[in-house]
């Protein structure tokens, strides 16, 4: 092979990952962090506080630490619902309202567009590890404190 040939191959491959990517990464962008307790239990947050960033949410990520979720702030109580397209891990989401207090929580399964809805308005969802919340003996009526306020 001469060396323009090797140049253009080279030129070529930095070409294709280039457009490949930017793709992936975006998809698997991490968000700003911030941290919550539920009891004793502290728990590090990513937040998807934009409408773009609470439709990326967890979207095409392979694992998640154990303390770690996704606080989704939808800026005011609304009804809202969740789905897993494109997430690849299984997922519990407690729907939290103004005050902190849980009003429900629904297991959710990778890759399913299956809606699971809070039972009242609400202002926020905490997606963590399915089954995290029943573990730590967390359920309906209880406070997730340090939430965002504005």
């Amino acid at each position: 092979m001469n060396r323009q040939t090797h140049q253009w191959i080279a030129f070529f491959s930095v070409f294709l990952s280039s457009i490949a990517t930017p793709g992936y990464a975006q998809q698997t962008q991490k968000f700003r962090s911030t941290t919550l307790s539920a009891g004793m239990y502290v728990i590090k947050a990513e937040v998807a506080a934009t409408e773009a960033e609470r439709q990326q949410g967890l979207m095409f990520r392979e694992k998640m630490a154990g303390n770690e979720g996704m606080l989704f702030d939808f800026e005011a109580p609304a009804r809202v619902c969740m789905w897993m397209k494109n997430t690849l891990i299984p997922l519990s989401v407690a729907f939290i309202d103004d005050s902190g207090k849980i009003v429900n929580i629904e297991d959710m399964q990778p890759q399913s567009t299956d809606s699971h809805c809070a039972k009242k308005s609400v202002r926020y969802a905490l997606e963590m590890n399915r089954g995290w919340f029943r573990q730590k003996n967390i359920k309906a009526g209880s406070i997730i404190n340090g939430l965002i306020s504005r």
